[in-house]
């Protein structure tokens, strides 16, 4: 057997168009979907992408590996302690790691361990090819290397390739020469003139008026990338930007489909499409980046296409990142590992129902939040706000507010006290199930430390900005919630 994991960084479900995008962003992967089962409601349980990819790595939660930052303890993944054995049971336990106990060659071709000094990320790979630029690499540099180990390779039997791309995350840079497949489509009905208006009213990193995150620099190798929006014409900007990225990347994914093709292997391949978070576009008053734990963040596509299984499958029930590891367990026939947090949905692929009643998601890389995610509801409780002055609570109604513009948490107030309670049954089990000699939430740990690792030090500064800028009468309330900035 062999299988293809297409790792898409910062791919939104909602701008495929298998996931019902009104724009013609993803025919190669539409194709995909179409043959195999689309999970709508799939989200990393950690953001966003060391968090993301330790969850998955690990098929652990984040509170349980320690990894949920990105710098500090937090982004460190916990040493094993006196349990720890010859090798580091993550050898075996890994995505890689559990293929490589079904028999499989295991092969990576990403930047990511390095970008992040994550080296467990390789734990469980025979082979690793490094494309040397710590994800500002565009597809045209991966692509190569991809088709080359393909041309080597494909015809062989047991083998399972992950490949990572990054043209959907910032700086969005599709080349030039590739010009605008999108500049006579419409942007979003939700983001209107008013909308744009408001947030650029706001304070807070990445806002409409600081893409740069604390000012609004721009770099002129990446034209599609401005540093703020200004008006409709630079929210075109963004919004072909990105999804220029997407149908670049997309375009590169048909190229290996029809190299895999003549190597005769493509019709019999399992195909798995994901990612390891979203991208705020507007919601929330964030712009081109991936700094919260709501929907928009932590959704994440998963398309899998596997021999046997359903075709043209829509699976609607909760299902985390981290579930991907007992699924693959399950699906090649080899022991699921007692360490796991993750639940194997291949019942689902089946055409069987399984998943979960509710899904808890963090983000303490640039805000410090925890949210739930039950029924249509959105709770979502925030530590430390990323300097966007963000309520202690916010609720959302998802069927109805997709975009996150309506916090009725002073309105139900009834489903604010579910929320929280969930999230708290959540925590302790977590607590109770931690490793030996841990007894600290590394969520506290962020906080601790001066705050998440995109927020640390830069408030005094950024004061300035927001005075230059119109915005002072937020500085007052700035100085209430973080006074340790100031000591």
């Amino acid at each position: 057997m062999r299988i293809l994991f297409l790792d898409l960084d910062t791919l939104r479900p909602d701008h495929l168009g298998c996931y019902g995008y009104h724009r013609n962003t993803s025919p190669a992967i539409d194709a995909i979907a179409r043959e195999g089962v689309r999970f709508e409601h799939y989200h990393c349980s950690d953001a966003p992408c060391l968090p993301s990819r330790a969850a998955l790595t690990t098929g652990r939660f984040g509170i349980h590996t320690g990894v949920v930052g990105h710098g500090g303890t937090a982004a460190d993944m916990r040493l094993e302690g006196s349990a720890r054995g010859f090798r580091d049971p993550l050898d075996r336990d890994s995505v890689a790691g559990t293929l490589r106990r079904a028999g499989f060659r295991t092969v990576s071709i990403s930047p990511f361990a390095e970008r992040h000094s994550a080296w467990w990320f390789y734990a469980g790979y025979n082979e690793m090819y490094n494309t040397g630029k710590g994800g500002l690499e565009s597809a045209e540099e991966i692509t190569p290397v991809a088709l080359d180990w393909i041309a080597r390779n494909a015809r062989a039997d047991n083998w399972f390739l992950h490949i990572n791309y990054w043209d959907p995350h910032t700086p969005y840079r599709a080349p030039a020469e590739f010009g605008d497949p999108f500049k006579d489509d419409p942007l979003p009905a939700w983001l209107t003139t008013e909308k744009l208006a408001h947030h650029r009213t706001l304070p807070g990193p990445h806002g409409a008026r600081e893409i740069s995150m604390y000012d609004n620099s721009s770099n002129p190798r990446f034209p599609r990338y401005l540093g703020e929006v200004a008006d409709m014409g630079d929210l075109r900007t963004f919004f072909d930007g990105y999804d220029c990225g997407v149908r670049y990347l997309d375009g590169h994914l048909a190229r290996l489909f029809n190299a895999l093709a003549d190597q005769g292997v493509l019709d019999d391949l399992a195909i798995i499409i994901s990612s390891d978070h979203g991208e705020n576009l507007g919601e929330l008053g964030m712009y081109a980046e991936h700094g919260t734990a709501d929907e928009i963040t932590t959704r994440i596509p998963m398309i899998v296409r596997w021999p046997g299984c359903q075709a043209g499958h829509v699976d609607t029930n909760f299902h985390y990142n981290l579930d991907l590891p007992p699924t693959l367990a399950e699906l090649c026939g080899v022991e699921a590992s007692p360490r796991w947090d993750g639940q194997s949905y291949a019942p689902a692929l089946r055409g069987e129902s399984c998943g979960r009643e509710e899904l808890i998601v963090s983000q303490c890389c640039h805000t410090c939040q925890r949210s739930v995610r039950f029924g249509p509801w959105l709770y979502m409780r925030t530590y430390h706000d990323f300097f966007h002055l963000f309520p202690e609570e916010m609720l959302y109604n998802l069927a109805e507010d997709p975009h996150e513009e309506h916090n009725l948490a002073e309105r139900r107030h009834d489903l604010c006290r579910e929320g929280a309670a969930r999230l708290l049954g959540w925590h302790d089990a977590m607590m109770r199930s931690m490793p030996e000699g841990c007894t600290v939430d590394p969520l506290r740990t962020v906080l601790v430390e001066g705050g998440p690792e995109h927020a640390r030090g830069s408030l005094r500064k950024y004061m300035e900005y927001l005075e230059a800028t119109g915005r002072g009468d937020a500085i007052p309330e700035l100085k209430r919630r973080h006074p340790g900035e100031f000591h």
